[in-house]
């Protein structure tokens, strides 16, 4: 049992750093473009007592890690303000995007480094299909982090390359699901300057951006928009065989 709640344990941090960068990196981006709220704010830094946010960032994985198998969080946004961004056209979209950018920078970081890795290639796709279990959702959560702590136990290289897999998960996972164009994602930004909207619409969309996403998240549209995410994560897993 000890092993599986290590693993777990590794799988909540991953997660929590994922998000931290992907915030942080909104804030470096806004500093390059001229702003300097965040920075002022001592919110460019990966420290995360600086940007935990008590329910998103330890309640709600912690609670989803151990009655589901499975986890997701937020971490605390950094302030920026569009005001004092030199492009006022296309600055919020450049920040917006910065996040999910920093996350498929560090998946494919993690994808070469596990290509490289000194493990046997059956080992790498044991690993990834029982990691992969893990995620189904079948079965008592503990039996599979059993199972994926025994793909990984005896061998540096296979628990090295099993936190690689975590680390490609979580940032393809973030990184895809904040493109949708839906406040408070960082997709509604990018659509924002696309196609120009008044400020009068924008404030609407904001303001209903949480129900529509909850209607996109519990409706049949999240099945495709699932496949596509999907789709991109086994590229990257791929990568990393």
């Amino acid at each position: 049992m000890s092993q599986e709640i290590v693993l777990a344990g590794f799988y909540i941090v991953i997660l929590l750093y994922s998000v931290i960068i992907h915030e942080v990196s909104h804030g470096v981006m806004a500093l390059w473009l001229g702003d300097l709220t965040a920075k002022y704010a001592g919110r460019l830094n990966l420290n995360p007592v600086h940007h935990i946010d008590p329910i998103g960032s330890i309640a709600v994985p912690l609670v989803m890690m151990f009655t589901t198998g499975f986890a997701f969080g937020w971490a605390k946004p950094v302030p920026y303000n569009p005001y004092n961004l030199r492009d006022q056209k296309w600055g919020p979209a450049w920040v917006a995007l910065a996040g999910p950018a920093s996350n498929f920078l560090i998946a494919l970081i993690a994808a070469m480094i596990a290509k490289i890795l000194p493990v046997a290639l059956a080992i790498k796709f044991d690993v990834l299909d029982r990691f992969v279990g893990v995620l189904s959702g079948v079965g008592d959560w503990s039996d599979r982090w059993g199972q994926l702590a025994e793909a990984v136990a005896g061998s540096g290289g296979s628990i090295f390359f099993g936190l690689l897999i975590m680390i490609i998960f979580w940032n393809v996972v973030l990184g895809m699901f904040n493109l949708l164009p839906i406040p408070p994602l960082d997709g509604s930004k990018l659509m924002y300057s696309i196609f120009s909207l008044r400020t009068e619409t924008i404030i609407l969309f904001e303001q209903l951006g949480f129900l529509l996403l909850l209607l996109v998240i519990f409706s049949p549209i999240s099945a495709p928009i699932m496949h596509v995410i999907t789709l991109v994560l086994y590229f990257f897993f791929n990568l990393a065989l």
